[in-house]
């Protein structure tokens, strides 16, 4: 196999995604590829995609890698990590023979990965299942010990400009289902009007649906530069030192941010600042609350996030997954009874006006002498 094309290339798939064009080849470093970042490649119309990590490993059931396959998009894999830092983007580069050529020369190799290695390690994932399910919650547990005084203690909150108080607070965080959701619950949107808060790349998730996002909080990885342009409020997701590397992304357009230092996940933090000040129902769509969420994040726990839901209790309505109550496909019954239904007032109205009775058997005898009754 032949390929040549555009190469786009990022350390971090979800930067990588905003540069890509159709037909491009990714050039990523994403071990395990997840769902959401499959999912993304496959709408950038990839050419092909090259890992300098593996795409899948066994370690958990990964079900990005399948989406991938399914998508027929090639995956390459490669061990020589310096074909990443030979190539520069937007450069045309060739792979042929299971080697890589860029301006003519061969910098590497490469191999393509199969359909039987791919499905073979994620059944070796499924049979990991319940080893690394219990490591899991060895971590939570340790962390959670660790790190209760957090979320028992009084949080240092920055302050918003957004009123919070006593409404209705929607946070989006681009996980899985999220677009699904989303459309199950936009009728609530539009009646309640609830603050939108977009976790990252959240923000652009409401974008999509031609939301604006009130408030924009994370560390600001992959997040649009239209997104933080639009919002009314950014707020970075520092370390608990204080160090906030998104800060210089948000100077370097000429805006203006607040930072918010704290331990946990962006969207833990989004909840607590809710939760602070004041909202009366906080609703989360595409959040992360298994284990597989999490592994597909890197993270080899949860602790923060069962710290911060527990405070919250029953002020948190996390609707992921709430689009699978809906049927879209409606049976071909319910249409008869609505059409019967929309005919009924014009067979009462015909029955009580001359007139509309007599056009509607002109129109039956036109009908009736068109197909030869």
């Amino acid at each position: 196999m032949r390929i040549k094309g555009i190469v786009k290339k990022d350390q971090k798939t979800k930067r990588l995604i905003y540069k890509l064009r159709p037909g491009d080849i990714a050039l990523l470093c994403h071990e395990d590829i997840d769902e959401i970042a499959a999912e993304a490649l496959i709408k950038s119309k990839v050419k092909c995609i090259i890992n300098t990590e593996k795409t899948i490993t066994g370690y958990y059931p990964n079900k990005g890698p399948l989406k991938l396959l399914k998508s027929r998009i090639p995956i390459y894999e490669t061990d020589d990590r310096s074909i990443f830092n030979l190539v520069k983007n937007g450069e045309i580069i060739e792979i042929e023979d299971n080697k890589v050529f860029y301006l003519n020369e061969c910098i590497g190799k490469c191999r393509l990965i199969e359909e039987d290695e791919i499905l073979s390690l994620y059944n070796l994932g499924c049979k990991n299942f319940d080893t690394k399910l219990n490591d899991f919650i060895d971590n939570t547990i340790f962390y959670i010990k660790k790190e209760k005084n957090w979320i028992v203690n009084k949080v240092d909150l920055p302050k918003v400009e957004t009123l919070i108080k006593n409404r209705h607070v929607l946070i989006v965080v681009r996980g899985n289902g999220y677009k699904e959701d989303l459309r199950a619950i936009f009728d609530y949107i539009k009646s309640k009007k609830p603050v939108l808060i977009g976790v990252d790349g959240g923000g652009d998730a409401l974008l999509e649906f031609g939301l604006v996002p009130d408030i924009v909080i994370g560390d600001l990885d992959s997040v649009s530069d239209r997104c933080l342009q639009l919002c009314k409020e950014i707020i970075v997701h520092a370390y608990p030192n204080g160090y906030a590397p998104g800060m210089a992304r948000v100077k370097d357009k000429g805006l203006e941010a607040k930072i918010f230092s704290s331990i946990g996940t962006s969207e833990d933090i989004a909840m607590l600042l809710a939760y602070n000040y004041g909202a009366e129902l906080i609703v989360s769509v595409g959040t992360h609350n298994c284990m597989i969420d999490f592994l597909e994040k890197g993270r080899k726990g949860m602790s923060s996030t069962f710290l911060v839901r527990t405070k919250i209790g029953s002020k948190l309505v996390d609707a992921k997954g709430i689009n699978k109550l809906y049927d879209e496909k409606l049976s071909i019954k319910y249409y008869i009874y609505l059409g019967l239904s929309a005919l009924l007032p014009i067979y009462i109205l015909s029955m009580l006006s001359l007139p509309i009775k007599l056009m509607l058997n002109q129109i039956s005898i036109r009908i009736k002498m068109l197909i030869g009754l």
